[in-house]
């Protein structure tokens, strides 16, 4: 392994160019590989995995049905066999789609492909209230009950554009992912679950929608203390989230590899910082800024979720 100084880092609000990583202060670990593959998946994990134990929840975004961007199957596969007592998670949605209701995410599961090992719907029998420690909008946050019964979670993140998120990477995969489709999922997004306006456009976004997800996100991490670690796969990145299924805009960002961390602020900085490094990133930064994306980043930051500065150890 190598550490690698030559990736810029974006700062915390939107930008054009970013300035390198110094070396003052501490510095969360961040691995990275440019091959995105079973066996340096595997090998990320492994790096990370030291307070990983017991029953084992795997976050994943498993997506609308027949979504061209969601993470291959059999990459999925070959980690979770390597993970005893490990089952894949996930909540209902809060739109109506094809995992609005739990018959229908069962069936949208069997679809894609999500059937080599158990998968959770975390909220099919009900929610449990997570408590918001520091919180400036939230006290608590409704997630799938079933959250509750995993001793330790890896966040499984197909890093992406956001329609109102700007991207979405381990922060959004945990706070909408984890928050139960009919009341968590209407907190984070800041609308009244029983009279959601038809058009999303008008539901607040930009710098409350990052805070509330760093809030929800921050509900999660708690619960699971040091037993929590984050997977960002940077591929097929269209501008748009796996929920946008076959209607997504086709990736026009070149595929950048697999990052793995056990702070979550570090992952999704590094995420970031590497689009920027692209030279072909005009649609996806353009969605990021334009949705005041990187407010995610503030927002974890003040809430003291992870470290914003990062050494990246390339395995490559």
């Amino acid at each position: 392994m190598k550490l690698t100084q030559e990736f810029a880092q974006a700062p915390v609000v939107g930008c054009k160019r970013v300035a390198k990583t110094d070396n003052a202060g501490s510095h969360a670990k961040v691995y990275f590989t440019k091959h995105i593959d079973a066996e340096h998946l595997i090998k990320l994990y492994g790096l990370i995995n030291e307070s990983i134990y017991g029953k084992i929840a795997i976050k994943l975004h498993t997506g609308e049905k027949h979504g061209p961007n969601i993470l291959p199957r059999e990459l999925v596969k070959a980690l979770q066999q390597q993970i005893p007592d490990s089952t894949i998670v996930e909540t209902n949605t809060l739109y109506q789609g094809d995992r609005y209701t739990t018959e229908e995410h069962l069936d949208t599961l069997k679809v894609n492909g999500w059937t080599f090992c158990p998968v959770d719907i975390m909220d099919a029998e009900g929610t449990v209230n997570l408590p918001v420690r520091h919180g400036k909008h939230f006290k608590e946050v409704s997630m799938g009950k079933n959250i509750v019964n995993y001793d330790s979670m890896l966040v499984l993140t197909h890093f992406k554009g956001h329609a109102m998120g700007g991207f979405g990477g381990s922060m959004k995969n945990l706070a909408i992912g984890c928050a139960d489709g009919r009341i968590g999922k209407a907190q984070v997004h800041g609308v009244d679950k029983d009279n959601l306006p038809a058009d999303w456009n008008v539901w607040p976004g930009k710098e409350l929608l990052m805070e509330n997800m760093a809030e929800s996100a921050k509900a999660t991490i708690d619960f699971f203390g040091k037993h929590i670690v984050y997977i960002n796969v940077l591929r097929r990145m269209s501008v748009d989230c796996d929920c946008a299924g076959l209607s997504a805009e086709e990736p026009t960002i070149p595929d950048i590899g697999i990052l793995a961390s056990t702070d979550i602020l570090a992952i999704d900085q590094a995420s970031v910082d590497l689009v920027y490094a692209k030279e072909s990133n005009h649609d996806l930064v353009e969605r990021m800024e334009s949705r005041h994306g990187l407010h995610q980043l503030t927002a974890m930051h003040e809430l003291k979720m992870g470290n914003d500065k990062y050494e990246l150890i390339e395995l490559d």
